[in-house]
């Protein structure tokens, strides 16, 4: 790809880019999504189709902003997704499902007693 293919992004933009050909999953995102019964597909439909919830984002997180997606599943889950973005690609950091505390083992997770949905 020549660099004129790939998106133009500012951290001052206050809305994502919803392309989901520049997507790559964290290590803690897949395994958030595993254990929450949360595929790719949904996540990419969520990144298309879902409503920002600005209150869990962070348009002036460093180095890159970070979006809350929220939206439904197509099996029903009511999800949100947390995207980072940088110039080039948009790194899912987790997923979290907003209906079911589900207990999750995954790498990052501090074991504190602290409850944490993320």
């Amino acid at each position: 790809r020549d660099l004129h293919s790939f998106p133009t992004r500012r951290s001052s933009d206050l809305a994502p880019d919803r392309r989901v050909s520049y997507i790559e999953y964290t290590e803690h995102a897949k395994c958030r999504m595993q254990c929450r019964k949360i595929t790719q597909a949904e996540v990419e439909e969520i990144m298309k189709d879902g409503k920002i919830n600005y209150a869990k984002s962070d348009v002036n997180d460093r180095p890159c902003p970070t979006y809350a997606l929220e939206g439904i599943t197509q099996d029903n889950q009511r999800v949100r997704i947390i995207f980072a973005q940088c110039d080039f690609k948009t790194k899912v950091i987790t997923s979290i499902d907003l209906g079911t505390d589900w207990e999750c083992h995954c790498p990052g997770d501090d074991g504190s007693s602290k409850k944490n949905k993320n």
